[in-house]
């Protein structure tokens, strides 16, 4: 079986052709997003069609968990605005939207006339177990993209640390983790990004 390298990072990664390309690719992705979207995203998107590189990929989805909103749709919504603007984004959002809607409504129908059977609820705790899986693959896929980060390789693995520990050990409400960490990353970056700047301009 043959691996899919992603582009090189310093070579720009082709675009979708057209509106319908964009349209389409976000309602496979969509499709295909059972228990959770981002393993998915990040192989359709780097591996597959190499629209972006791992750290665009990275930079993009970070932006996309700190806005409200479902991440993938924020997702989606960046990279059509990219391409093509606004109906770019309006495009990836109706891929991303349609199709698991009609499916969604069907399912709710279904569901609720099994959702006390022990053999369904057994069904599900399974798919939750393979759906943090596939998370955490994802996010160890991701990590060689840290490397080349502004903040430098101590910081970022301190940052991950920290995040850990404090949302899956101490329970700390994602809503105080985004603004305190992601605050003081943002500012250690631009920090990092002036020095960088003074030290190309001497």
């Amino acid at each position: 079986m043959s691996v899919v390298k992603p582009p090189p990072a310093d070579i720009a990664p082709p675009g979708p052709r057209s509106l319908a390309d964009l349209f389409w690719a976000f309602t496979w992705l969509a499709l295909q997003g059972f228990g959770g979207v981002l393993a998915v995203a990040q192989c359709e998107m780097v591996d597959k069609k190499r629209w972006l590189t791992r750290e665009q990929f990275l930079e993009d989805w970070a932006v996309a968990q700190v806005l409200p909103g479902p991440n993938v749709v924020n997702l989606s919504l960046m990279i059509g605005d990219r391409y093509f603007g606004v109906r770019g984004a309006l495009a990836a959002m109706a891929g991303m939207l349609a199709f698991p809607v009609v499916i969604l409504l069907l399912l709710a129908i279904l569901f609720a006339s099994v959702a006390d059977l022990p053999q369904v609820q057994g069904t599900l705790r399974g798919m939750s177990a393979v759906a943090a899986g596939l998370i955490a693959a994802t996010g160890l896929k991701l990590v060689p993209s840290l490397k080349g980060n502004v903040l430098g390789a101590l910081v970022c693995w301190a940052l991950v640390a920290i995040t850990f520990i404090s949302i899956g050990w101490l329970r700390v409400p994602l809503a105080w983790v985004l603004p305190g960490l992601g605050g003081t990353a943002s500012l250690w970056a631009y920090r990092q990004l002036g020095r960088d700047t003074a030290k190309g301009d001497c």
